[in-house]
């Protein structure tokens, strides 16, 4: 069972947020092993979920982009779903897919579709899951997708979480905001309303599958797709945005209980779960099987984590990489002589599903240390350096300060390397201008307008990218 949830970082009991209620995920925990360093690949929902259907990068599968801003995969890559049917199990799937072709998702059983944003009869989750946990004694594997706490953040949907909370009832705003206001406060509490009601429904399928009496024999994985909708996090390549919760409980609970600092990716969950199956990873895939990290084993692992991004969509397009070790972190910005766009559309409540972006008139309430990470948020150097150590969410910016030279050296090394290695198309001149060109273009040419509701739009660069 591979449960996913929307737009929320750590913020669980188990992580140590003591403001939010989340009794069900921290009993998986202490059933199960907590990763503190997981981290996904693009902190925007259908890169992310591209990656954990094919185990890919986004730039390695296409799906580089929003579904919904007619992003797509290369070519219908196997994928999760399918490697699982051809290990002899059932494959379900409640809640939205969001990548291109989704006829390359092929799950049997699929009663539930879209993103529910509205979190409407979340407890039908449960039961849907059990029904098709008990339609057949034949292995299944289901994904189960919540949409919280994805904007807009309700404080109560049906009675659910059953003990709301208000911004006073709450110390801060998360911490890589920075800016600190009585409305940041209140979208905030809302955001851990949102955690707690996901609990509950975590809970509530948990329970189904108890009942099931398949619960002993049950592998399950609970992760979020990226960070939480706010400044710095979600749509960044920042620490707010990347870095998710990530629980496993085996169906033995062997080494439950424990905490595990490796830092470990999304491209892992597929090699993860084909283990599972009996089935080898096959080697056109970068991730790797956490299981010795799970068994307890004192084992070699990787000593960095890498992440994409890009934009999402055509007007908020702005082009990085980054990669993390065990201490610092590197992004490199491809367009370092312009201005980050997401930066304004925060600010500025561009629809609602940034509302809880910093505005400008809080930021210049905030503290000197915060201004400059915004400012360096909007317009950043070519590299941004962070010591995580001392920095965990990246307020002093490092790359200019000649202490950190051999740091910043030694990382752009790694991310070239890693650029190389997965044939990253931004990696070649040609190719970053090529889709620049093709962004500029859409602009230009849709003035405003949507380009996604215009059926006859496709992009360019699957074409070009795979040259």
């Amino acid at each position: 069972m591979l449960i996913v949830s929307e737009d929320n970082g750590a913020d669980l009991g188990c992580y140590g947020n003591l403001e939010v209620n989340t009794p069900n995920l921290d009993r998986l925990a202490e059933e199960g092993v907590l990763f503190e360093n997981a981290y996904v690949t693009y902190s925007v929902c259908s890169p992310s979920r591209g990656t954990i259907f094919t185990g890919l990068y986004p730039h390695q599968n296409g799906q580089i982009g929003l579904a919904t801003h007619k992003f797509r995969m290369y070519k219908p890559f196997k994928t999760l779903p399918v490697y699982m049917k051809e290990a002899g199990y059932r494959t379900g799937c409640l809640g939205k897919i969001h990548v291109n072709p989704e006829s390359a998702i092929p799950f049997d059983f699929h009663p539930i579709k879209g993103s529910n944003f509205a979190k409407k009869k979340l407890p039908q989750y449960a039961e849907e899951a059990y029904k098709f946990m008990t339609a057949s004694d034949s292995p299944f594997f289901m994904m189960v997708n919540f949409p919280d706490a994805h904007f807009p953040v309700q404080r109560q949907v049906e009675g659910m979480p059953a003990n709301p909370i208000n911004g006073s009832d709450i110390s801060a705003p998360l911490p890589f905001v920075g800016a600190d206001s009585e409305r940041l406060r209140e979208y905030t509490a809302n955001y851990y309303n949102c955690m707690a009601r996901l609990d509950e429904n975590v809970g509530l399928l948990l329970q189904r599958l108890e009942e099931s009496g398949k619960a002993d024999n049950t592998f399950i994985m609970y992760l979020g797709d990226h960070g939480a909708q706010f400044s710095r996090g979600k749509c960044s390549n920042y620490e707010g945005g990347l870095k998710v919760p990530f629980i496993v409980k085996q169906p033995n609970g062997k080494n439950g209980g424990t905490r595990n600092k490796k830092l470990i990716s999304s491209i892992d969950i597929v090699p993860t779960l084909l283990n599972v199956a009996g089935v080898q990873t096959p080697k056109e895939l970068p991730g790797l099987p956490l299981q010795p990290l799970l068994n307890g084993e004192d084992t070699d692992w990787r000593q960095y984590v890498y992440a994409d991004g890009l934009g999402s969509a055509a007007h908020f397009y702005y082009p990085r990489r980054s990669v993390r070790g065990k201490r610092y972190k590197l992004i490199h910005n491809l367009l370092r002589d312009r201005d980050n766009p997401k930066v304004d559309f925060y600010a500025t409540h561009f629809g609602a599903h940034f509302d809880g972006g910093t505005e400008y008139e809080e930021l210049a309430q905030s503290d000197p240390s915060v201004k400059k990470a915004y400012n360096t948020w909007r317009r950043p150097p070519e590299f941004e350096l962070y010591d995580l150590t001392n920095d965990p969410w990246e307020f002093n910016e490092l790359s200019s300060n000649p202490q950190y030279a051999d740091e910043l050296n030694s990382l752009k090394v790694v991310l070239k390397d890693w650029q190389t290695a997965t044939s990253d198309p931004l990696a070649d001149p040609d190719k970053l201008l090529k889709i620049t060109n093709e962004v500029q273009s859409i602009i230009e040419k849709y003035e405003g307008r949507s380009y996604a509701k215009d059926k006859d739009f496709e992009w360019k660069y699957p074409e070009y990218f795979m040259d």
